[in-house]
């Protein structure tokens, strides 16, 4: 990403654009590392415990709202609908913070014409502290716009670039502060979708994370041990133990779709 003529800062032709659905518990701390931005665009799904009000305090944010359907949808309309002008985007979720180290190594990018994204991985955190045991696997996070889309799959979103994609060296902070109950919440809509997905798609063409979750009666067990002991999570004490308990909770409740949905097919067979 080469100077412009006029001598603008690297990061000044970046747009972070950051989705957000009752996320008070974490917006300001992401927004506060945001500073550097000259523009950063908030898409809200319609909140109501106070995150707009707290978007409000930061003059370079704009917030937009728009009533939820999908991810992808959501995201593709940030990218098209909202505004933003710049060559390149860092798309966050209201829980991922950009810690200094990782500004700085935007500021430094020089891609190549051929480079349509750039790929990143995190630290997981529980409480604000990172874990050595986190899952969460890495993500493309900053991308030209013109030729990017956003593709459904399962309860996530995949974007599509035009051009290869490379990897940052520096990590994102996956900080997520809200409430216990809003997760086992969550989890109940994705691993709903997510069961949805792997028994829609071939079997041949998923990756073998996605063909041992199929596995009801083992996968649970499966993520519990190696978060816990092949990962180390049992070094980072109470955090390690519960988030390998959330992991294990997070895919009882995707193996419980999945035994639903097979049930469902055995009636339809009858």
């Amino acid at each position: 990403m080469p100077c412009s003529p006029r001598g603008d800062r690297v990061l000044e032709r970046i747009t972070p654009l950051v989705l957000t659905f009752d996320e008070a518990a974490n917006i300001e701390r992401t927004l506060s590392a945001l500073r550097w931005a000259r523009r950063v665009v908030v898409l809200d799904s319609g909140s109501t415990d106070g995150t707009q009000a707290i978007v409000a305090k930061f003059p370079n944010a704009v917030l937009y709202t728009r009533p939820f359907d999908t991810q992808a949808s959501q995201w593709n309309f940030g990218l098209r609908e909202t505004g933003i002008d710049t060559e390149w985007i860092l798309a966050l979720d209201a829980d991922y913070f950009v810690p200094p180290q990782f500004a700085a190594e935007l500021e430094k990018l020089e891609p190549p014409s051929g480079v349509g994204g750039y790929r990143a991985a995190f630290e997981y955190c529980v409480d604000g502290q990172p874990l050595r045991c986190g899952l969460y696997p890495p993500v493309t996070v900053l991308f030209r716009r013109s030729g990017a889309r956003y593709a459904q799959e399962g309860h996530t979103q995949r974007i599509q670039v035009a051009g290869s994609v490379e990897k940052l060296s520096s990590r994102l902070l996956h900080d997520d502060r809200k409430p216990l109950e809003r997760w086992f919440r969550s989890q109940i809509g994705y691993m709903r979708q997510e069961a949805e997905h792997l028994l829609s798609t071939p079997l041949a063409t998923l990756g073998v994370a996605d063909r041992i979750r199929l596995w009801v009666l083992v996968a649970p067990a499966l993520v519990f041990v190696y978060c816990l002991f092949v990962k180390g999570g049992l070094l980072d004490g109470r955090r390690g133990v519960f988030y390998a308990m959330q992991r294990a909770v997070a895919e009882i409740v995707l193996s419980a779709f999945l035994v639903e949905a097979m049930m469902d097919r055995g009636k339809k067979q009858r």
